[in-house]
């Protein structure tokens, strides 16, 4: 009998109790600003001997955002962004395609729903069970919140230095200027950075990096900022 209970906990009340709980912090991340992740807990812990590090992010509304940045983004990271629903299968294709046809390396192709979804409620890392909560988020993100709420959540989640969250704060401390008013090759730097954060800054990215930079700046310019359900 004890062990009957002992499974209905494991194997349903625990689940199910997981879910309404995931359900309520998708629902609460829909208006309440998202100031905290697991991903800045892990950085402070993987820091905790280093006096100097802080994790600086300043949450800043997606009109307080230059459309450079949204456009340099989506350019960049995710070029379907206003057509799929959480998933680019069309750009998984292709990758596939690629690594058939000419033996290509598989390459990363996660949605900004997907880096969202991983930014806010995991703690990185490549192992498939967090591949499959990222997955679960993302359906729940783009169940229940709008594009603009994505984008926005995403421009102030994402990891865009040492210690830095967001493009307001990359915008404070590389441009000294509020994100508000990147130019489009400012916020096409910053974009550059983010596969590589801990390593790239946007200094590093016009000197080393010119030709990836041209190309962002130039996809970008022929992107719309609109984040209007299509």
């Amino acid at each position: 009998m004890m062990a009957k209970k002992i499974l209905k906990i494991l194997f349903l009340y625990i689940p199910l109790g997981l879910i309404v709980l995931s359900l309520v912090l998708v629902i609460l991340y829909r208006w309440v600003p998202v100031t905290y992740t697991p991903l800045m807990l892990k950085r402070s812990i993987q820091n905790a001997g280093d006096k100097d590090y802080r994790n600086t992010r300043i949450w800043t509304d997606l009109e307080n955002i230059s459309p450079n940045v949204i456009r340099a983004v989506i350019a960049s990271e995710d070029s379907r962004f206003m057509q799929h629903h959480g998933f680019d299968f069309e750009e998984l294709k292709k990758m596939m395609k690629e690594h058939e046809s000419r033996g290509k390396k598989i390459r990363g192709c996660s949605t900004i729903s997907q880096q969202t979804a991983k930014n806010c409620f995991t703690f990185g890392g490549h192992s498939w069970f967090r591949k499959g909560v990222e997955a679960y988020y993302t359906v729940l993100i783009e169940l229940l919140w709008s594009k603009e709420r994505i984008m926005e959540v995403y421009l102030n989640v994402i990891e865009t230095g040492k210690g830095l969250f967001g493009v307001e704060a990359a915008s404070l401390k590389y441009f000294k200027r509020h994100a508000s008013d990147l130019t489009l090759r400012q916020a096409a730097q910053i974009v550059c950075v983010l596969p590589n954060p801990l390593v790239r800054t946007p200094a590093s990215v016009a000197s080393k990096m010119p030709r990836r930079l041209a190309t962002t700046i130039r996809r970008a310019s022929g992107t719309s900022a609109s984040l209007k359900r299509q």
